[in-house]
């Protein structure tokens, strides 16, 4: 057939899809989480002080601030009180764990529902791996989804 590379991924599609790769057919033509969250939020990393998650925060203009390792895999989430910390503290002792992700494939319409129902206005966005892709914000998945039913089916 003359391709020169081919490759078999053996985790299957719904990895491919878990990793927020690329999408081709009709499911390309409708927005998914991945597409739609945020990267511009605050990240600090392990070992990093309070002080610095602070400005790194105020920069961003969101409330939180997402912490990962080295590899950028999501290990937890300051906000509030875990924030008001002493500058010189590491973010290490001061992080929540066990936040709520999600990930890029994930269907936006239930997604949206389950946001809404519970009251929750972000949800963050890894991959497959764990590592943090963004947050995505329920008023911007809500526009999406508008947008989709004024334009009719894909």
């Amino acid at each position: 057939m003359g391709f020169t590379d081919v490759y078999d991924f053996v985790p299957g599609k719904a990895a491919w899809l878990a990793m927020g790769w690329g999408r081709e057919g009709n499911a390309a033509s409708k927005p998914s989480v991945g597409e739609l969250a945020r990267t511009d939020v605050a990240v600090c990393r392990l070992g990093e002080t309070i002080g610095d998650a602070r400005s790194e925060r105020d920069e961003s203009g969101y409330d939180f601030c997402l912490l990962t390792n080295d590899r950028d895999i999501f290990m937890g989430r300051l906000r509030g009180d875990a924030l008001a910390g002493g500058p010189g503290e590491t973010v290490d002792r001061a992080m929540e764990g066990g936040s709520t992700t999600v990930r890029p494939s994930e269907p936006l319409e239930a997604l949206v529902g389950r946001m809404t129902k519970k009251g929750v206005k972000s949800i963050l966005v890894t991959d497959l791996k764990g590592k943090l892709i963004g947050a995505l914000l329920r008023e911007d998945a809500e526009k999406a989804l508008e947008q989709q039913k004024s334009h009719g089916p894909g």
